[in-house]
Parts: structure tokens; sequence; C-alpha cells
């Protein structure tokens, strides 16, 4: 007790205590700034990612679909889409729609990743819908089992997308595309959100890791090879058999044709 009633005594305790609780209430504000900072950064980030996806929606969505997603007699609502959806139609190049027709075509994107996004991010702020799959949940494909996902492929898309995935004909002029040019990005999407004539496969009807496991086969139809040395378009065993029969019996008969008038 005497130190410290001499110390309050000291003309320099006043000073040093101040300092100290200077001292103290810096480290709680630097504490509780690094905890607040990054969660102020992300919402910054995405409202600037959501500002930049209205600005290009306004110019090259919004006379199809609306101002504000509400659809129009050219083009559905988008209320509830989700991110995913948005971002299956515009990074596999069909939307915008090049024109109206019974079947949405794939080809080159008209934005870049990053307007990609900026667009989904607009889009999710319409209504709740499917978000864009994690970097995890895609990756799961890597590990998983091949036999597993060609059983669920060939019980679930072989009808409509072909045993090689090289896609089909439907009805009405609509058509199953072909999955060689698809990434497993844009796989999962269309499993979740059903784009066109497809059905969704939520995860009751299939787990991510049934999901994980059909893009593993589909990588896999995507890099086989053809010892033969002709694919035929893998259009299956009808089409290709008939090709080798046609084949083959015209050759007969060519050979046959030459062999008689060369005994004549």
């Amino acid at each position: 007790m005497g130190k410290l009633a001499k110390f309050r005594r000291n003309r320099f305790a006043s000073v040093f205590v101040l300092f100290f609780a200077l001292g103290l209430v810096s480290i709680g504000f630097t504490g509780v700034n690094n905890l607040v900072t990054p969660a102020v950064a992300k919402i910054g980030n995405e409202a600037t990612l959501v500002d930049k996806g209205s600005a290009l929606f306004a110019e090259g969505c919004s006379s199809c679909h609306g101002l504000n997603g509400q659809g129009t007699s050219d083009g559905p609502t988008l209320a509830g889409v989700g991110a995913a959806s948005v971002h299956f139609q515009v990074s596999s190049g069909r939307m915008p729609m090049a024109a109206p027709g019974a079947q949405v075509e794939r080809k080159k994107p008209s934005y870049n990743e990053e307007e990609t996004l900026a667009l989904a991010a607009y889009v999710a702020t319409f209504g709740p819908g499917p978000a864009i799959p994690s970097e995890e949940e895609v990756n799961m494909w890597i590990n998983a089992s091949v036999a597993e996902g060609g059983e669920l492929y060939r019980t679930n898309c072989a009808q409509c997308h072909n045993f090689a995935g090289s896609g089909g004909a439907l009805t009405n002029g609509k058509y199953a595309p072909s999955l060689k040019e698809a990434t497993p990005l844009q796989i999962y999407e269309a499993m979740i959100t059903g784009p066109q004539s497809m059905p969704i496969f939520s995860d009751k009807t299939l787990t991510p890791e049934s999901k994980a496991a059909i893009i593993r086969y589909i990588q896999e139809l995507n890099k086989s090879e053809n010892p033969g040395g002709l694919a035929l378009g893998r259009l299956g065993p009808v089409t290709e058999g008939l090709f080798l029969w046609t084949v083959g019996l015209g050759a007969l008969i060519v050979v046959a044709v030459w062999i008689g008038a060369r005994v004549r």
C-alpha cells in the first residue's frame, strides 16, 4: 500500500495512467476494426457488383426481360431464377439470345466472367433462387467415382443427351445439346436450374456427391479416345451399325460389278 500511495503522489502518475488508458482504447479499437472491416468490404464489393450488373442489365437484357426483370412478351420473368441460372445462360453464350426460336443455342459469350458474375448478382436481387455452386462443390468431381457416375448418367441423362454425351433430338424443334463443350460448373448449374427442357435435379433427387459423379463421368467421355480411328459422331450402335452395313455392302457391290466386268 505504501508503494501505491507513493506512486499516486508522483507528478507523472496521471500522465502514465492517461497514456495507459489510451493504449487500451487503441488496442480495443484495432481488434474491433479487424472484425468489422472484412464484412464491410464484402458488402461494399457486393454492392458494387450489383450496381455494375444493374447497368449491364439495363443495357443488354431489359429490352426482353423488362427493366426490373418482370418479363415482357419477348422474354420471361427472371424473378426467382437465381444467380446460377444467369451464370449458366450467359457464360455459355445462350443469352443474350440472338433471335427467337425453339432452342437457345450455345455460342461465344457476349460478356466476360466479371460481367457475367455482375449480371448474376443483380438478377439474384429479384428473388431467391439457386446460387452459383461454390468451387468446393464443383471440384468434388475430381475424386468422384466414374463407375457410379456412369450408372447415374445412363439412368438420368442418356435418354436425352445420348449415351456418349453427343446430344439428341427432342420434340417441337428442340434438342438436348452436346455436353462436350460444357464446363464442370455449367453442368452443375444446369442440373440445379433445369434450363429449357431439362428437369431440375434437386439435392433430394441427386445429392451433391451424385452430381459430382455424373460430372466426372462426362469428363471421362469427353477425353476418351477412338482406337478404331473414326468416332462416327458417337450417335449410337444403330447409326454406327447402319453406316458400316451400308459402306460394307456398297463395297461388296462395287467389287462384284468390277469382277463381272473383268470376266466379260
